[in-house]
């Protein structure tokens, strides 16, 4: 079975970046274990429709946005939509990248300290550029992922170590709770989790490696395995923060007091490598993704050396070292970028929820009825929170 694990281990690995080690380190801090719930919701969601994405790619061979290419037969219709995917695409990768970069910058400044930040942003910029544009990045690739299992690792030892409350961890789970100021946060936790590129990649990536519809029980085991693994992961990193002393996180020190009864004064030094290995693994794939979609968008069918897919590629990572030269704070930027995730995420659903329920594309295989039920529970919930999350950005909540 662990042979047949494929692109899920790379879309976990994606998430588990820069953005959930911030975005789950601060619910913990901030709310204890009351925002567990919120995690739960966002690992559900992001296997319903990560085996939707799946399933799609495999069975028609097809991504996102070709599928909405051909399927639409309104030339305008179906521009207005290619429109709105690459809009939401440009913007929430170029906001992810940034805080991609802007893990890498922490897991530098954990390491070597604040000296030289301001060149950190390109340094980590150039790395990525070099990996892309050699196309030789699959072995390096599996080596940052390697260190982020042992950070993941780390943060699962760490949770049992603190001897959490269990009963109040269930209660954190079961019991949904919106405590005051905690809208943002929520947001955040889904953007960091349910990616929207990632449903784009992932179609794009299945169809590499499975073929046939038999190969679907394969890509649903996965997509299932991969997922639930990085979302214990991620209550792990909440549960962990939790125990950590004090309610404010404001640099990559407070991140990595949560390693500190694991690892002791050492702990900077392993979320430093941890962090810079998550924040380059996800600075190489989303704007691999980006020019994924891209590709599909426009129907360029292009290799990954043509020079559209790679004037993609670089302007995606042009925007995030900007974005990370602006000044603002590494953690800041972070948060952002999952805030604006969680607000483009219904566009994304939606679109796939309608793809894989045409009875022309997928056959026997579109949406069963329990499957449309939990994809317009959860575009429900994503559009809620976006828009709850947009009227408490502009102070209007």
């Amino acid at each position: 079975m662990l042979k047949k694990v494929g692109p899920g281990i790379l879309i976990a690995a994606a998430f588990i970046g820069p953005g959930t080690i911030t975005a789950c380190t601060l619910a913990g801090v901030e709310f204890g274990y009351v925002l567990l719930w919120a995690m739960g919701l966002s690992i559900t969601a992001t296997v319903v429709l990560q085996e939707m994405s799946a399933r799609l790619g495999v069975i028609t061979q097809k991504g996102i946005a070709e599928v909405v290419r051909s399927e639409i037969r309104s030339p305008f219709l179906r521009n207005l939509i290619i429109g709105i995917v690459l809009m939401a695409i440009v913007i929430g990768n170029a906001a992810y990248e940034g805080g991609n970069i802007g893990g890498g910058v922490l897991g530098l400044e954990a390491i070597f300290g604040p000296k030289g930040m301001d060149y950190y942003p390109f340094g980590i910029g150039i790395l990525a550029f070099i990996l892309l544009y050699l196309g030789n990045y699959r072995t390096l690739e599996k080596v940052f992922v390697t260190l982020v299992f042992v950070m993941s690792l780390s943060f699962l030892i760490t949770a049992l170590i603190t001897k959490p409350d269990l009963k109040a961890v269930w209660k954190g789970i079961l019991i949904p709770s919106l405590p005051s100021e905690s809208v943002l946060t929520v947001v955040a936790l889904v953007g960091t989790t349910v990616v929207p590129y990632n449903l784009f990649l992932h179609a794009s990536l299945v169809r590499e490696k499975w073929k046939t519809p038999d190969d679907l029980k394969w890509a649903r085991w996965d997509t299932f395995f991969s997922l639930i693994l990085g979302g214990l992961v991620s209550m792990a990193i909440i549960i962990t923060a939790a125990a950590i002393p004090g309610k404010t996180v404001s640099g990559v020190l407070d991140l990595a007091k949560g390693l500190e009864p694991l690892y002791g004064h050492a702990a900077r030094y392993f979320m430093g490598i941890g962090l810079f290995a998550a924040g380059v693994t996800s600075a190489i794939t989303a704007p691999l993704a980006a020019a994924y979609v891209a590709n599909s968008c426009f129907g360029w069918k292009a290799a990954l050396k043509d020079y559209r897919f790679r004037s993609v590629w670089i302007i995606i990572l042009i925007l995030g070292v900007l974005v990370m030269s602006l000044g603002l704070k590494p953690i800041e930027i972070i948060k952002f970028a999952q805030i604006a995730n969680g607000i483009l995420l219904p566009f994304t659903a939606i679109f796939l929820v309608w793809a894989v329920n045409r009875s022309a594309l997928m056959g026997r295989y579109r949406n069963k009825t329990l499957q449309n039920v939990l994809g317009v529970v959860i575009i429900a919930l994503t559009v809620f929170l976006g828009v709850k999350g947009i009227l408490k950005v502009f102070n209007l909540f």
